[in-house]
């Protein structure tokens, strides 16, 4: 049942890092549950419906599933090699960049999920 599965909710605290975008602007921490063996998306969406300070977007890709698109209105752009990195910090206080993303990850009670927006280098080569 819901309020079973309730029950069973683990926190986990979202740290939003803009600072790629505006150099300015600190990071911003959230704190929101996610149901037991849910995956990060579910999580995501369930901070931006509780929080009014916290929007996303993403789009679904039918071969590689969800991808974070913006956060708190500042969204990745091909044309500038950025875009929204998902790192993990476990309760032991080791940063991890997981091998899934937003719709597989499965947080652990306690994680630190960091939204780090970031800049990639798009030069190969030869």
């Amino acid at each position: 049942t819901a309020a079973a599965a309730d029950d069973d909710d683990d926190a986990c605290s979202v740290l939003c890092s803009p600072a790629a975008a505006s150099p300015n602007t600190k990071p911003v921490t959230y704190t929101t549950h996610v149901v037991f063996r849910g995956i990060l998306l579910g999580a995501l969406k369930r901070l931006m419906n509780s929080n009014a300070n916290f929007k996303f977007t993403y789009t679904e890709d039918p071969n590689y599933g969800p991808y974070l698109e913006s956060v708190n209105g500042v969204a990745g752009s091909a044309e500038d090699h950025t875009y929204w990195e998902l790192l993990v910090e476990t309760p032991d206080d080791k940063t991890i960049r997981p091998d899934v993303g937003t719709g597989c990850y499965i947080p652990s009670a306690n994680d630190k999920i960091i939204l780090r927006f970031s800049k990639y280098n798009n030069q190969c080569t030869t």
